[in-house]
Formats: structure tokens, C-alpha cells, sequence
């Protein structure tokens, strides 16, 4: 997530420089073809602008539709993340607050930690590599691209100061580690139950919360595992491409009819409409997979120590981690 006020002009355009430049050389080779062949053998080949415009506008459309879409998809990611900022707050206020009697401290920070543990085996898992996420700009360094050793390690490395390695084995081999936490809590919960630590109605409250958590797990699942519908995203990109296509041959019809040398125009104009077509289109693109470990993710890392600080103060802990900080700009 960028906090920043706005993007630079020149941040924006490194991003999406690639069709400005296509553009530029495309339609200064169609300009000369046009200036030098045109004069020469009497060929026109531009075409009217109202018919490519009339394009354009559906295209610009179309393009509407895919960026609300997929803001959709982002904003749907963050509330998520609101729910479970909330129901943490009210999950840790319970465990304070609901047990009580001999050894209660360590059983507190006990279900605290293994809580914290839950929320970081689930960022692990939402920042996994997908085939379709843009994964040549993944922050480098930073986030794993799949399973394997090294995934585990930087796991572990987390998690190491909330959970014994003993737990943690018994997580490594699980497909949805973050899914299996929640059930190691539910049955512990039943067990202080049983040992008298609190009454049914409370054990009821904890239930619910433990629900709540599945059930923002399982929505943020559904936002990372199932892509925007690949037809709406191609449709936009070929669209587009065939817009940017069509609109040099338009614009060489109206800088032609003007004064002399104008047809030239045609160049600046061309690669600057293909820029802004092509980065209303990467926008929405870039904003259909709020996990991907990219710079315009959801910072759910961010979320998730500030969590962690909040549970800890409850406790009464002394030695509490510092929110993280944005670097250049950027928070994850």
C-alpha cells in the first residue's frame, strides 16, 4: 500500500512506460509510411476519427467496469482484514477477561500467542504465488513465491517466539496451516472448558469468535484462490490493444488536414492516448489480487503487527513490537 499523498508523475510513468514507448515508435513508423509513401504513390491510408473515437469510448468503458470490479475485489480484502482486526480485539478482551483461576496467566498467553501465530500462518498462505498475480513485481527479498524449504524457515522464524517447534510440527505438513491453528485453538478451548477455566455460555463467546475467524479466513481464500474472471481481464486487454491499433490511422486523417508539417502531432498524441488507455487498463489489473506481494497489496503484514501489539498490551507485556513503518512510501 502506498501512503504516500499521490504517486509522482514520473513513478507512474516508469510503471507503465512500456506503451508509451510502443506507441511512440509504432505510430512514428506509420507517420513516415504516410508522409513519405503517401505523397509519393497517393495511397491514403488513415481512416475518419469518429469511428475509432466511437471505439474508444466503449473501450473506456469497458475499462470502467473492469477497475470497479476489481476495486472491489481490493476493498472486499481490506474490510476482511477489518473484521479481523475487530474480532482479535474482542477475542483477546474475552481471553482476559473470561479465564480465570490457577495458572490463568500462562493459559492467557498461551491462546494469545497461538492467535498471533494464526495471523501469521495466514499472510504466509495469501502471499503464496498464483499463476495469474504479477509475480515479476513481487517486493523482493521479502516474500517466498511458493512452498518449500525456505517458505517453512521464514515461517518458522515468525511464529518461533509464539509457538514451541513442537506445535509447529505438528502444523508443517498440514495443506491450510492457518486453518489447522484455529482447530488446535477450538479443542484447547474445549479442554479449559472441561478443566473449569470458564462456564458454557463463555465457552459459546469463544465458539463464535473462532467461527468469525474461519469465516474471514475463508473469505480472504476466496478473494486470493479464485482470479477475476479471466474473459472480463482479456476482453479489456485485447480491446485496448486493438483501440491503440487503430487510433494512429485516426489521428493521421485529422494533423494531416491541418497546416503544413502537423501530421507529425501524430506521434506525441498517438503515444499519449495509448499511455492512458493502457494505464486505466494495467490499474485494474494491478488491483485484482490484493496478496500478490506487490507494492499495492493490502498490508496485511502491517495489520497484522499492529494486531499483535494491541493482544500483547492486554496482557500487560512490557516488551511489545514496533509498528512497522512504511519504506519509501510503501507499506506492507
Amino acid at each position: 500500500m502506498y501512503t504516500q499523498r499521490r504517486y509522482g508523475f514520473w513513478m507512474t510513468f516508469n510503471w507503465s512506460k512500456e506503451p508509451f514507448i510502443i506507441g511512440i515508435v509504432y505510430s512514428f513508423a506509420l507517420t513516415v509510411i504516410y508522409e513519405f509513401v503517401y505523397h509519393k504513390l497517393g495511397f491514403d491510408f488513415s481512416f475518419d476519427w469518429q469511428p475509432i473515437s466511437v471505439l474508444g469510448i466503449a473501450v473506456a468503458f469497458y475499462l470502467g467496469f473492469k477497475n470497479n470490479a476489481s476495486y472491489d475485489r481490493t476493498w472486499e480484502a481490506r474490510k476482511l482484514w477489518g473484521s479481523i482486526v475487530n474480532n482479535s480485539r474482542t477475542f483477546g478482551a474475552a481471553v482476559c477477561s473470561f479465564i480465570q483461576g490457577e495458572n490463568s496467566h500462562a493459559i492467557k498467553k498461551e491462546l494469545i500467542y497461538r492467535h498471533i501465530a494464526w495471523l501469521t500462518a495466514l499472510r504466509f498462505q495469501l502471499r503464496l504465488e498464483q499463476e495469474w498475480e504479477h509475480t515479476e513485481y513481487r517486493v523482493k527479498g521479502k516474500y517466498n513465491p511458493n512452498i518449500s524449504e525456505l517458505y517453512f524457515h521464514d515461517l518458522e522464524e515468525e511464529v518461533k517466539n509464539v509457538l514451541c517447534e513442537e506445535e509447529f510440527e505438528l502444523y508443517r505438513g498440514k495443506a491450510n496451516m492457518a486453518a489447522q491453528i484455529l482447530h488446535k485453538q477450538s479443542t484447547r478451548l474445549q479442554e479449559l472448558l472441561n478443566l473449569g477455566y470458564f462456564e458454557d455460555f463463555r465457552h459459546m463467546e469463544f465458539h463464535k469468535l473462532i467461527a468469525e475467524f474461519y469465516s474471514d479466513q475463508g473469505g480472504n481464500e476466496r478473494i486470493k484462490n479464485f482470479p477475476f474472471p479471466r474473459q472480463y481481464s482479456s476482453v479489456a486487454f485485447w480491446m485496448t490493444v486493438i483501440f491503440s491499433i487503430l487510433a494512429p490511422f485516426g489521428l493521421l486523417n485529422i494533423f494531416h488536414n491541418l497546416e503544413s508539417h502537423t501530421v507529425w502531432l501524430t506521434v506525441p498524441f498517438s503515444g499519449l492516448l495509448i499511455w492512458v488507455f493502457f494505464l486505466m487498463e494495467m490499474i485494474g489489473d494491478f488491483s485484482e489480487n490484493p496478496f500478490e506481494g506487490t507494492y499495492n497489496d493490502v498490508p496485511i503484514t502491517s495489520i497484522a503487527r499492529n494486531i499483535e501489539i494491541d493482544l500483547r498490551e492486554m496482557m500487560g507485556e512490557a516488551d511489545i513490537p514496533k509498528p512497522l513503518v512504511a519504506e519509501n512510501g510503501f507499506l506492507m
